[in-house]
């Protein structure tokens, strides 16, 4: 799932591209007559799509931003387009045609990757260009709110503080971990509503750089190596952004490109190899929470 860092590769991009234009037209081919998500809101109901149309066609968009890992589009009138990309969605813009039902790429070069080819919600642009939605597993959430009511709304209201914020200190921090002190710390640093943005990637990286076990409880962890964990959270997702976001996975720029973070990775998918620190320690992989935790034998100890 893209992370702090790849959403916010995304918004930088799409601010350099997107304010000004106009949307003219939506296309998705995930709208259904079934019941499955009748009455919800998301477009794969074709009741709410065809207002999600009807209410974006025509909108001037005003600005891009971040929430979290939501991609806020601001429109004129009142509205604001929500992305979640969920999984394994990513947001490609350039100029693309609609072929034998599928849409492709005019331009040769990374919009061709084949993570690129899933293309299941497109908006045409006043410029002649594309938005374009490509999600393998179509898990992405894409709604339309009005602006006025987007932090109380659910997809926003209880979500915890942006780590990279300044006004995030490391005192806030610590109060934001100590409302969680029994459960295990990698998955209360991916816990959205204490902070925001961070997930399976970056709390591996985060852990590492402050040799601190992914299983340690929070109660058990103590105010020096809290403070580790609170500069190693800076750097690791300043890294992330200066990388382009990290493309393990699905996760692709803009443009279509790979980012480059997963090629600096100290801890996550290093399952087996020798720990950098050169501290004879190797990198351990253990499931937690239903995911990967991944960390070193010797510099990240549980303690007893």
């Amino acid at each position: 799932m893209p992370e702090l860092p790849e959403v916010q590769t995304t918004v930088s991009g799409l601010k350099k591209v997107l304010p000004g234009l106009k949307i003219t037209d939506v296309w998705s081919d995930l709208p259904a007559k079934t019941h499955a998500h009748k009455g919800k809101e998301t477009i794969k109901d074709l009741a709410y799509f065809t207002e999600f149309k009807k209410s974006t066609n025509g909108r001037k968009i005003l600005a891009v931003e971040r929430r979290a890992k939501n991609i806020l589009i601001t429109l004129d009138k009142g509205k604001t387009l929500l992305v979640h990309m969920k999984m394994t969605g990513h947001l490609l813009y350039g100029t693309y045609a609609l072929i034998k039902r599928e849409w492709r790429p005019l331009e040769r070069g990374p919009l061709d990757d084949p993570f690129n080819r899933f293309i299941h919600v497109v908006f045409t642009l006043s410029n002649g260009k594309h938005l374009a939605l490509s999600d393998m597993r179509k898990f992405a959430k894409v709604v339309l709110i009005n602006t006025t009511t987007l932090e109380s709304s659910p997809h926003v209201s209880a979500l915890g503080p942006e780590p990279l914020e300044r006004s995030f200190t490391f005192e806030k921090f610590k109060t934001a971990l100590a409302r969680k002190q029994n459960p295990k710390i990698k998955l209360v640093l991916m816990d959205q509503s204490v902070i925001s943005g961070i997930g399976n990637i970056y709390s591996d990286e985060i852990l590492w750089y402050a040799g601190v076990h992914p299983e340690e409880p929070v109660r058990n962890i103590p105010t020096a190596k809290i403070k580790k964990m609170y500069d190693a959270m800076k750097l690791v997702l300043k890294r992330g952004i200066d990388f382009s976001g990290d493309s393990t996975s699905d996760y692709r720029t803009i443009t279509g490109e790979r980012g480059k973070f997963h090629l600096h990775h100290e801890a996550y998918r290093r399952t087996g190899e020798k720990c950098s620190k050169r501290d004879g320690g190797g990198i351990l992989r253990k499931k937690l929470g239903g995911r990967s935790a991944h960390f070193c034998s010797v510099h990240q100890v549980l303690k007893k």
